[in-house]
């Protein structure tokens, strides 16, 4: 791989770390800034959905911008944004700063792809784009146990100045290793992901998504709170806890994605059924330091196992139905994983202020889940019910 991959890995491991590292921190911001845990939930969803609608509009807007200048700029943005975080005093900053730390990672992921499989010949493509991605992966492994720690031990503006480093570490990394001469994909324009909304079979695909992906997010966002307050584990335990969800994660992501090679519905009714019962077995478990280690290790694969799948369904059926728009339906369902990510971080929240409180929010997070299932059941069905008239045509 040429170096100029790294460079782009470096980078999205750092909007990887401080995308989740707040996970680990939301009892510690939320005691420092002296707000209730479902406000400090809200510092999730803010980001979430600053992604979500700032990915396409600001990918259409900045579409003319040569691309090493535009990722360079985005990590200016970056460093700006988790600078401001760090020196945050209040709620509502800390608020600001991440929706414009946000705004960086919704455009990076959305060119950087595209960049990495212009800096290799096209049978290398896939692979290229993979070694950008792993950095995200990577940064759930590593750099949210370990941003953890630092923020439970000097702080959490402690664990964003060390962030916003990293920035500045990727920053001169793309500013050495980018050639300045990269093509630029024709801007997909926002009437482009209007047509997109249009269709009602990639509606349901983005609803999969959403509801799938962001339903284990309603007791993800507090998972350092369930650990502490529910489990019983100390403070110091819940970054180690943290290193093993990450690699189940990363595991869940390689295996969905073969599980999903051959038949992306089969492989999604599947593993959003088994994520629904460990969601709700977790909400029985979650008072039993054991067996809440094995529910997570389960937990953690299967949060991430789908996403390969639902990924690869939206690809499909954008080539059916909007076939000259799959960039933008691949693009809008990256957004539709954020916007669960905002959905399940805000209703937590709801849940944990509510009488039913923190032990409630895995079994909440599995109707979600049972919903994605329900949708994905259907969307099978109309596949089958097209096929055939596909076949006459």
């Amino acid at each position: 791989m040429p170096l100029a991959i790294f460079a782009l890995t470096i980078a999205a491991y750092a909007i990887g770390t401080t995308e989740f590292v707040i996970v680990g921190l939301l009892p510690t911001v939320a005691t420092d800034l002296h707000i209730t845990l479902p406000l400090a939930g809200l510092i999730v969803s803010v980001y979430a959905l600053g992604v979500t609608f700032g990915a396409p509009i600001l990918t259409a807007l900045t579409g003319k911008i040569e691309r090493k200048p535009l990722l360079l700029g985005l990590m200016t943005l970056f460093v700006i944004g988790n600078t401001i975080a760090a020196l945050s005093p209040s709620y509502e900053m800390l608020l600001v700063a991440r929706v414009i730390a946000a705004f960086a990672h919704g455009v990076f992921f959305s060119v950087g792809a595209t960049i990495a499989a212009d800096l290799v010949p096209e049978n290398r493509r896939a692979s290229a784009i993979a070694m950008m991605f792993m950095g995200l992966t990577v940064a759930i492994v590593t750099g949210v146990p370990i941003g953890t720690y630092i923020g439970q031990i000097y702080g959490w503006r402690a664990t964003f100045w060390a962030v916003a480093a990293l920035g500045v570490v990727a920053f001169v990394a793309i500013a050495a290793l980018l050639p300045n001469t990269l093509k630029k994909a024709p801007p997909a324009s926002i009437l482009d992901q209007v047509r997109v909304l249009g269709s009602g079979r990639l509606l349901i695909v983005f609803a999969m998504t959403a509801l799938g992906y962001g339903g284990t997010f309603v007791a993800f966002t507090f998972l350092a709170p369930i650990l502490q307050d529910v489990t019983g584990f100390s403070q110091s335990s819940v970054s180690l806890i943290l290193v093993l969800y990450g690699i189940a994660i990363a595991a869940g992501n390689i295996g969905g994605g073969k599980i999903a090679n051959r038949n992306p519905v089969k492989a999604l009714v599947g593993l959003f059924l088994a994520q629904a019962i460990v969601l709700l077995v977790f909400s029985f478990t979650a008072v039993s330091p054991v067996l809440t280690l094995i529910t997570l290790a389960a937990l953690g694969f299967l949060s991430f196992a789908n996403v390969p799948g639902l990924q690869l369904y939206v690809v499909q059926l954008a080539k059916e139905h909007r076939p000259g728009a799959v960039d933008v339906a691949s693009a809008l369902n990256i957004a539709a994983f954020n916007l669960g990510i905002a959905i399940g971080a805000w209703l937590g929240g709801l849940v944990v202020e509510s009488p039913l409180g923190l032990a409630s929010t895995p079994w909440i997070g599995a109707i979600l889940v049972a919903v994605a299932l329900l949708l994905t059941i259907w969307s099978g069905a109309l596949d089958r019910r097209a096929a055939p008239s596909l076949r006459v045509a």
